[in-house]
């Protein structure tokens, strides 16, 4: 099956969905036992989605209504209920590969974005709250983020640093975890907290849809995540890198995200294809996970130094592109689309509970 040879490569395929059915149903059980699945993410838009087009959560509302309860702390336990479950289908994925895969991701609130504060507290308390070792907390990769994610790695709590777009972000959280890794040893702790850095890859497409010529079309996210993928090869032999592995620390992997095809008019499997590459994750969401292996193909490895990707990427900004800046908007737009999905997410669980539950 084509989803075992990206594991064999050495990529991780992980599903970017989380819903009540889909663990009540067996499925994400098939995805793990037959489709190679060895993790699961999430973010406020899919559990917007889940809870409000599902009534596999109403009783649970229902139940939670006959207390004093936030809607954030209600939301928090119907999610964290989820996770719990995909966490320990995933525990033995986790425990055979020492901590490497076997993960779920729960992201902190959208609205600590500016909050670097706000946001260590945030993780720690989900952590805490999740009572298992394989939950990433997810933090947004801004400026405020960035502090946040090197004291979250030095409380000893994991970490999946989302919404990066570029490879500067990516240095940025890629600094902020050896930091905190680097902090950890010299107050004597364990360095062993897991960490993964997400590039979002088709929303740059998306972006200069109508701004490009057909030839560049659907090609400008390929060429970041490859710019990025050599920025962190690079990293992974560097010595800074390597005195803190032999110490026992663990690489921070690199993940696609946002890698199901938003172009009608392209292939269904373009991102999957296109970013196979060994030490890396692809997360995807589930029609594209089935599209891949349904008629997807390897068709072969991505360059590990860049050079094909920073041709393409001068291309795009002789063709008037200002990547810096749009990498910036890129990741504005994500954070503000998350505290959008996320505040429209506490009112469709508090109509819920005020409406007696009726989906």
């Amino acid at each position: 099956m084509n989803t075992r040879q990206l594991r064999d490569l050495g990529q991780s395929l992980w599903l970017d969905n989380i819903t009540r059915d889909l663990l009540d149903s067996g499925t994400l059980k098939r995805f793990i036992e037959e489709w190679s699945i060895t993790g699961i993410t999430s973010n406020p838009t899919i559990f917007d989605e889940a809870i409000g087009n599902s009534a596999a959560y109403d009783q649970a509302i229902r139940d939670a209504s006959k207390r004093e309860v936030s809607v954030e702390d209600l939301f928090m336990d119907l999610a964290l209920d989820d996770l719990r479950r995909a966490a320990d289908l995933l525990r033995p994925v986790f425990d055979g590969t020492r901590a490497q895969d076997g993960w779920v991701s729960m992201e902190v609130s959208p609205l600590l974005v500016d909050d670097t504060p706000g946001t260590v507290a945030a993780a720690s308390r989900i952590f805490a709250r999740a009572g298992r070792p394989n939950l990433f907390v997810k933090i947004p990769g801004t400026p405020a983020g960035i502090a946040a994610i090197e004291q979250t790695i030095f409380n000893g709590v994991p970490v999946n640093v989302t919404l990066l777009f570029s490879r500067e972000q990516y240095l940025a959280a890629a600094e902020a975890y050896l930091r905190g890794t680097e902090q950890r040893l010299a107050a004597g702790l364990d360095p062993c907290v897991a960490s993964v850095a997400s590039l979002f890859v088709s929303r740059w497409d998306k972006a200069v849809a109508d701004q490009v010529s057909p030839p560049m079309q659907n090609q400008l996210g390929i060429a970041v995540a490859g710019d990025v993928y050599s920025a962190y090869r690079a990293l992974l032999d560097s010595s800074r890198w390597r005195r803190l592995a032999e110490r026992g620390a663990l690489p921070q992997r690199l993940l696609w995200a946002s890698t199901g095809t938003k172009d009608p008019a392209a292939s269904d499997c373009l991102y999957v294809e296109a970013l196979a590459a060994p030490d890396t994750i692809n997360t995807l969401p589930e029609k594209t996970l089935r599209a891949f292996v349904d008629h997807g193909r390897v068709r072969g490895v991505m360059d590990a130094n860049g050079v094909t990707a920073r041709a393409a990427l001068l291309a795009f900004e002789k063709a008037g592109m200002d990547l810096d800046a749009l990498a910036r908007r890129l990741q504005d737009e994500g954070a503000q689309a998350f505290a959008r999905s996320w505040s429209h997410l506490m009112d469709r669980i508090d109509q819920k509970r005020r409406q007696g539950i009726t989906a």
